[in-house]
């Protein structure tokens, strides 16, 4: 798969930020002492950085990394997955929409998150694998998440299950709770309440695989978030809270945009990284992005990680919660190696609330 490029460019994240806290133009430009052609000149795409570094404080980002966004200076680099895992990009007017399959590799049984526009390829795989969906799981339902869930449902007769805050429309769908359980063989699947984006927008935390997994739709982009006009303060909260203190490993699903890492976007995100960061590969004095000390460096400006304990199984194939003895994670194979370092793929597009 071709790289996809950064769901949100720096003017879409000083949108996004701006309308989230409730900022107006002249609000903003007199906070930040600037002038209100200036603003309107990075609102329309002009990277004028000193600018940008002057916004960035007044409306809780980090202007570091706002500024990186804005030079397009770090795309994400996520481990490649041997077994169980696939991603789907399908297109969605002039934005493409993910959705993703986790299966175990012994049990053949499968659970597809949140499905696209269109599952073509997602059913190519199915029959490929000789793999069964038992459950499709709902990370929030905005219509470019689920325009293909029909079709699915259609081919596979599996059982469909979104948030009891976010039902679903359709005979046979059902609901969980926060913190719910679903189970494939030995891959264990929690749901994490990460609302905002969504009343029921919800994180698929998923081990058993190569690495921990954070199936997140709408809740963390790279670089960015998905937008909330009216409950941005709480979707920041509940994300920092919910997502950021999961493994430094874990790989993170967004539902837009290129894989990523909680490490990157501990870094790079400018709505959770710190304000100054350490200098960037290249750069006159700078250390490699990836090593352990600058990897230290970032981990120490970001919430605690505290690993999710999951329960075993009472039956492979059983989607729901159960009270079983914890599964330890499992460890990353050998054979999975970090993906190649593409070049950079980063795009502007109007705003959009996604």
């Amino acid at each position: 798969m071709p790289l996809i490029p950064i769901e949100d460019n720096f003017n879409d994240v000083v949108a996004k930020a701006q309308r989230g806290y409730g900022i107006s133009d002249a609000d903003l430009a007199a906070r930040a002492e600037i002038d209100p052609a200036d603003l309107a000149a990075v609102k329309a795409g002009q990277p004028l950085l000193p600018v940008l570094r002057r916004l960035a404080r007044h409306l809780k980002l980090s202007p570091d990394a706002l500024v990186v966004l804005a030079k397009k200076e770090a795309y994400p680099r996520a481990p490649i997955f041997p077994r169980g895992f696939a991603m789907f990009n399908t297109p969605d007017d002039d934005i493409t929409v993910n959705n993703y399959l986790v299966w175990d590799p012994k049990t053949r049984e499968a659970a597809v998150i949140d499905t696209g526009t269109d599952t073509t390829d997602l059913r190519d795989v199915l029959a490929s694998q000789q793999l069964r969906v038992v459950a499709i799981l709902i990370t929030h339902t905005h219509s470019d998440h689920i325009a293909a869930l029909p079709e699915l449902i259609a081919a596979t007769g599996a059982q469909v299950w979104s948030h009891e805050r976010e039902p679903i429309a359709l005979p046979g769908a059902r609901t969980f709770a926060d913190n719910a359980y679903f189970h494939l063989g030995n891959i264990a699947i929690k749901t994490l309440p990460t609302p905002g984006h969504s009343p029921g927008q919800t994180t698929f935390y998923v081990q058993g695989l190569s690495w921990p997994l954070a199936l997140c739709g709408d809740s963390l982009f790279s670089a960015s978030v998905g937008g909330s006009p009216t409950q941005l303060a709480a979707q920041i909260k509940n994300t920092r809270a919910r997502i950021f203190s999961l493994p430094k490993d874990t790989v993170i699903g967004p539902g837009h945009g290129p894989l990523t890492t909680l490490a990157h976007e501990r870094r790079y995100n400018p709505f959770f990284a710190p304000d100054r960061l350490p200098p960037l590969p290249g750069k006159v004095g700078a250390s490699p992005a990836e090593t352990p000390a600058s990897q230290a460096e970032a981990d120490a400006n970001a919430a605690p990680a505290r690993p999710v304990a999951l329960p075993k199984p009472a039956r492979a194939g059983k989607a729901g919660r159960t009270n079983g003895k914890a599964t330890p994670p499992a460890k990353p194979s050998k054979s999975a190696k970090p993906g190649r370092d593409g070049a950079r793929a980063f795009k502007s597009r109007r705003n959009r609330s996604a």
